[in-house]
């Protein structure tokens, strides 16, 4: 089935056919860093990650841009009140770009500790200055903005297609419904390209209508453009943000380049708390490093797939409690496995593994294809890890003869599976845990010695018939027992059958 994923701008279910394939361009809306991230931001940039790791599975050459907002972000989200940053800086009495560094450095530590990978590209507003000019004087040269007093402002009646995402007519806009009117703006939906830099504002650059900064909605056009291209496959954000930003982005784009600026819009929902939205300026937000002390990162990850994209998430710790403890059932499975495999002989997979195999890979894959439905795979996933126990358990406590029948490369084809599906799309699965190296020693020492204390019981019983088939199946597998009238030891040779030295244990004691 091929991808199909939900079109906010067409409010459809749409067959994924990118503009260039195999190559696919995604932006998505990157921090306004003034503070550290929160559940909010994680639900949003885990979902994108998942987007972007399933279009790689599929064999898509992504190039993911994701910008950090470091200027510009008016504390109203739209035209009015003060540069979030420089606000926050203030009251820490440092430079607002000091402020800006440290926490895009906390960002990125948050995102690595939640398994998000890093964009291929990370640009700042801050560094593309001239280019928002650029497109500030192209959209005034053609008709489309107009300049009042150091203020660049886009005439939204200029636009026939103002709207088209959030179904909004400019006609049914009232006047202060989402943004404060101004007295200099033609239509109170006009909204800032540039604004004019009042005295004691240390975040400007010169233009040429004076002192300024630009726009917040300006800057997502030009750094998504500059990277993907005029026309780019998809653009990703909060659905909050659909109007008035990513509505002004589409708008003053296409104006400005007369083509069409991102294909597919896909808007993940919010995090609510107690059903009201989690956000900064609703000071009901929870940091990702609060959440931290109480929860491993990889919990936070799993309660969001746990959910669609689309779905609004209520934040609570019970919710993540439940999600530690399916995290924890999925992650001992895999490692419960991989303990395990090492003590196997080799052989083909039984085709009973590799039905189950293909069964998870068809369910998690047709769940993935219909607009990323995270939820479905992991079902797929945990009905797997069901499947695994039940077969490690009749390999742990079944007879050696029957237990040799399981090949090592059965549970390699389920750990494989767990990798590619857990690990390279969700996330979820690490390719490694350190941990292991030392539960493993301790299992291969506990088989050790269980088959020494096997051995002397049976000669101190003189069974030795039995011992000595304990002696030849140990050694198919380069096992050596050293026997001694103090007790047996075994050694691991790729020398395989004992020498003659080591004889037969009939008629010895």
């Amino acid at each position: 089935m091929p991808l199909r994923l939900f079109n906010s701008l067409t409010r459809d279910l749409e067959t994924f056919q990118p503009l260039h394939p195999p190559f696919v361009g995604v932006y998505v809306c990157g921090p306004t860093v003034y503070g550290d991230a929160h559940i909010g931001h994680a639900k949003s940039y885990i979902s994108f990650d998942v987007v972007v790791r399933y279009l790689r599975f599929l064999g898509y050459k992504v190039r993911y841009v994701q910008n950090i907002t470091d200027v510009g972000h008016l504390t109203d989200d739209a035209d009015q009140g003060e540069d979030k940053v420089e606000k926050r800086a203030a009251l820490e009495r440092i430079h607002p770009m000091q402020l800006a560094e440290l926490f895009t450095r906390r960002y990125f530590e948050d995102m690595d500790a939640l398994a998000v990978l890093r964009p291929d590209i990370s640009p700042r507003a801050s560094g593309h200055i001239p280019e928002q000019i650029a497109l500030t004087q192209l959209l005034l040269e053609r008709g489309h903005a107009y300049v009042v007093d150091g203020t660049v402002y886009f005439d939204v009646a200029s636009w026939p297609d103002y709207g088209k995402l959030s179904r909004r007519r400019l006609d049914e806009q009232e006047a202060g419904a989402r943004v404060e009117v101004r007295g200099d703006k033609r239509h109170p939906a006009d909204f800032a390209l540039w604004k004019k830099a009042e005295p004691g504002h240390i975040m400007q650059w010169p233009s040429p209508w004076g002192m300024g900064y630009p726009g917040w909605h300006l800057e997502c056009s030009v750094m998504s453009q500059k990277y993907l291209g005029t026309t780019f496959d998809i653009h990703g954000g909060g659905l909050e943000n659909s109007f008035p930003h990513h509505e002004d982005e589409i708008a003053q784009s296409e104006a400005a380049y007369g083509q069409p600026f991102a294909r597919y819009w896909l808007h993940n929902n919010m995090v609510t708390v107690g059903g009201q939205k989690m956000g900064k300026s609703l000071g009901n937000f929870v940091t990702l490093r609060d959440a931290f002390k109480k929860f491993d990162p990889m919990v936070l990850r799993m309660v969001i797939l746990q959910g669609h994209y689309r779905s609004p998430f209520d934040y609570s710790e019970a919710a993540l409690g439940a999600a530690q403890t399916a995290y924890t059932r999925l992650v001992r499975t895999v490692q419960d496995i991989r303990v395990l495999i090492p003590t196997l002989q080799e052989g083909p997979p039984s085709q009973e593994v590799a039905e189950k195999v293909a069964r998870t890979e068809e369910r998690f894959l047709d769940s993935m294809d219909s607009d990323f439905g995270t939820s479905g795979a992991l079902a797929a996933l945990f009905d797997l890890a069901g499947e695994a126990n039940s077969l490690r358990n009749a390999v742990v406590h079944a007879t050696p003869s029957s237990a040799s029948a399981m090949a090592r490369s059965s549970f390699e084809a389920i750990d494989q599976t767990f990798r590619r599906l857990g690990g390279q799309v969700l996330g979820l699965i690490k390719d490694e845990y350190p941990e292991l190296a030392g539960a493993q020693q301790g299992y291969a020492g506990s088989l050790e010695a269980s088959a020494v204390e096997f051995r002397n019981e049976l000669k101190r019983k003189e069974a030795f018939s039995f011992s000595d088939l304990q002696r030849e199946i140990a050694a198919k597998h380069g096992v050596i027992f050293r026997d001694a009238p103090t007790g047996s030891t075994v050694e691991f040779t790729p020398l395989g059958p004992a020498g003659p030295e080591e004889g037969q244990d009939k008629g010895k004691k």
